[in-house]
């Protein structure tokens, strides 16, 4: 994975503006991206708008758009690389994947998790939950959102 943070910095590298330390804010954005991605992609919704956000700022209004297109082809391409890799049991740093739930005493499940979630076919409960919440969560939003539009 640090071959596609570093292939990210290096295809933006010419277009910073912000001097030494806009080059070094990149890099560093673009490492914890890939990292967060690769350790904690259940819990990272948009890893590529959530890039742009941190290193748009060092970019010329100009180059906006080609910064999007590169940070979001490029976190296409590590997610890819990393579905391939879990579907045969293995995170990005090889080691053994385990399902994302406790047991009743407290201790990580040990099961090895279905691709889809994260969770082992005895815990498949635990994701129907967490869909049942977020869709909660978005109807909320939305009707805040007509709400206000209404005020």
């Amino acid at each position: 994975m640090y071959q596609v943070s570093r292939a990210i910095y290096r295809e933006l590298a010419g277009e910073i503006v912000t001097g030494r330390e806009g080059h070094a804010d990149v890099l560093a954005a673009c490492e914890a991206a890939i990292e967060r991605l690769a350790t904690d992609r259940h819990y990272f919704a948009q890893p590529a708008r959530t890039l742009f956000r941190d290193v748009r700022c060092h970019f010329g209004l100009h180059a906006q758009q080609r910064v999007w297109v590169v940070v979001r082809d490029y976190m296409d391409a590590a997610e890819r690389m990393l579905n391939a890799l879990t579907t045969r049991g293995r995170d990005a740093f090889g080691n053994p994947l385990q399902c994302r739930a406790t047991t009743r005493r407290g201790t990580p499940c040990q099961r090895i998790p279905v691709h889809e979630n994260g969770y082992c076919p005895s815990h498949q409960h635990l994701a129907a939950t967490e869909e049942a919440e977020e869709a909660a969560i978005a109807a909320a939003l939305e009707q805040q959102r007509e709400l206000a539009l209404a005020a």
